[in-house]
């Protein structure tokens, strides 16, 4: 099993494909990754500054 490289993809993405990238990276569905940002958006905490900070740091594919 290869390690996957923690990047932004091209092909799926909604806004600037952060979570496609998680997603890849943990092997799931992009559309699970984004359904738990949005559910975790409701919860008290830094998680759309974590978005921003990955949107700056992660490289496009």
């Amino acid at each position: 099993m290869t390690a996957r490289r923690l990047a932004r993809p091209r092909d799926d993405r909604w806004i600037a494909g952060v979570c496609s990238g998680l997603a890849r990276r943990f092997g799931m569905s992009s559309g699970v990754m984004r359904l738990i940002f949005v559910l975790s958006i409701l919860l008290p905490g830094p998680q759309f500054l974590i978005y921003l900070a990955l949107w700056i740091v992660l490289p496009n594919e």
